[in-house]
């Protein structure tokens, strides 16, 4: 169970930052054009299979963080808004990608970045199309979003990427990719999250009659055991989803995926990379996963009811981040290329094991930004009094 510290570390959160974009910094420039999936002792490029390229997005993602905390500073920023232009612009084609259901990874993490930047209605574009690429997975006997696996298979990692299909929605009224979004999420919830909150990493449906079959996994340790990053992409993605829809149902899930992260967690905040794994293999934690739910919850607890939850979830996400940022960071190893050591792509291919991984990096610096950006939030409102 996750115990606490102080409360949020300000100059550390900012140096750690500082350390991030000098990181990125020097991957561009030792490697342009590149975009990683993980390291291999620590280094970004080398051999290695990527499978359908889904981490194309974070890198220039990680730009567009910077460039937003450079320009709400009050600084000009020219270097990393045209570096995450030259790097978002080539993913442009990847709308129409209908091999792969990772197209809200692609997209939420660098088109819609650069569109919240610039309000340029051609980015907006880009960003419907992939929604509506994304939707034509969707299996009607099933109710779901098929992986990139097989027809017959659902992945909790599309929680993270239904988000973009609930975008396209919003932003051209049509009601059936809404419906579709809808319906994905409630058939994840249905076979994917259990009672306690805690996932299944892959649901196999007959193709005939839509009925669920059994629990698989690609990535846990087994069918019935919790991988600790299917868990947090549940957390975050189960999250959005209430953003877009306001159903309690999706609410309800989000918080039962928290609480089961936050009760069985190390003490320090950092999962194994498998709840359920044997004990020498749970030594192995994997960091990306605990980057991605101090993200979560950092979204999640603005949007609880209950505020001593609220500040429980807040509290429990800057108490995770100052862990990354003490005890994981590469800052006293000037040969590693990555931000976030830890991290863990695929422990059975024994593949990015203990290295740092780009969906790590970037959501570690999503919610250092975040929380961050909101602290100084809450202080302007305590100084105009409350307003």
């Amino acid at each position: 169970m996750i115990q606490f510290g102080p409360e949020i570390d300000r100059g550390l959160f900012e140096r750690t930052l500082d350390f991030a974009e000098q990181q990125v910094a020097r991957l561009i420039e030792k490697h342009p054009g590149y975009y990683p999936v993980y390291t291999k002792n620590g280094k970004w490029k080398h051999e290695g299979p990527a499978w359908t390229h889904w981490c194309d997005g974070f890198l220039p993602g990680l730009m567009w963080i910077f460039h937003r905390r450079k320009t709400e500073s009050g600084a000009q920023d020219g270097f990393w808004m045209e570096k995450a232009i030259e790097y978002t612009r080539p993913l442009e084609p990847r709308q129409f990608d209908r091999d792969v259901h990772d197209l809200g990874f692609i997209f939420l993490s660098s088109y819609y970045r650069w569109y919240q930047a610039s309000r340029d209605p051609k980015l907006n574009e880009v960003l419907v199309q992939a929604g509506k690429t994304l939707s034509l997975r969707f299996v009607e006997k099933g109710q779901y979003l098929r992986s990139f696996v097989s027809e017959d298979s659902l992945f909790i990692d599309i929680m993270m990427n239904v988000g973009i299909i609930f975008y396209a929605a919003r932003e051209t009224g049509d009601r059936r990719l809404r419906d579709i979004a809808i319906r994905h999420a409630l058939t994840t919830r249905r076979y994917l999250v259990r009672g306690d909150g805690s996932t299944a990493h892959e649901g196999i449906f007959d193709l005939e009659t839509g009925a669920f079959l059994r629990h698989s996994t690609q990535q846990g340790w087994r069918a019935d055991s919790c991988w600790s990053r299917g868990l947090t992409w549940a957390l975050y993605g189960f999250g959005s989803c209430y953003e877009y829809t306001r159903d309690p149902r999706f609410l309800d899930t989000a918080e039962r995926c928290a609480d089961y992260y936050l009760t069985h967690t190390n003490g320090d905040g950092v999962p194994p990379w498998d709840f359920q794994a044997p004990e020498d293999s749970r030594k192995q934690v994997d960091t990306s996963a605990a980057a991605i739910a101090a993200s979560g919850l950092l979204r999640l607890c603005r949007m609880l009811p209950d505020p001593v939850k609220g500040f429980y979830y807040w509290s429990s996400a800057l108490h995770i981040l100052r862990t990354l940022c003490e005890k994981y960071t590469a800052r006293d190893e000037p040969q590693w290329e990555g931000i976030l050591k830890g991290g863990v792509y695929h422990m059975h291919k024994n593949l990015g094991v203990n290295e740092s991984v780009m969906w790590g990096d970037y959501f570690f610096c999503e919610a250092l930004e975040n929380a961050l950006r909101h602290t100084l939030s809450n202080q302007a409102r305590k100084s105009n009094g409350g307003r």
